[in-house]
């Protein structure tokens, strides 16, 4: 990832934070409006699950410069994504979702470049997250 792309996410992220709760609230709905099958995905209280993506939303841009520092942390959400059902088509409707919600934020600051590094940083996540659902699969509880 380079700086640019680091900026880029820093930036907006920034913006976005002001507005967390809004702003999770809005994910959530969007995500539930475009694919109403994953809401089963999410067993537990809304306010705590909202809450709880910003917090790593704000870790994970946190950790852009080093990323590789978290990668274990993130490789273990992937397994335990796993566990509550979460499949890799899930990962795409996560993103539609994510970078709609984003784009709603930051209005006319959610540029093609903003865009594109948020996609880049996503897509590294999922894939981290991914990797961890795939090491982890068989060891659910």
């Amino acid at each position: 990832m380079n700086p640019q792309t680091i900026a880029l996410v820093r930036t907006s992220w920034n913006k976005v934070k002001p507005q967390a709760e809004p702003a999770a609230q809005r994910f959530y709905e969007r995500l539930f409006a475009l694919y109403p099958e994953t809401k089963q995905l999410f067993q537990e209280d809304m306010d705590e699950q909202r809450r709880k993506l910003m917090a790593m939303l704000d870790t994970a841009v946190d950790a852009l410069d080093d990323l590789d520092a978290v990668l274990p942390a993130i490789e273990e959400l992937g397994a335990q994504h796993a566990c509550y059902g979460v499949t890799g088509a899930d990962y795409d409707k996560v993103a539609d979702a994510l970078l709609w919600t984003l784009g709603q934020a930051l209005g006319a600051d959610f540029t093609p470049e903003v865009q594109g590094a948020w996609t880049e940083v996503y897509r590294s996540l999922a894939e981290a997250m991914q990797e961890g659902a795939a090491a982890d699969a068989l060891d659910c509880p």
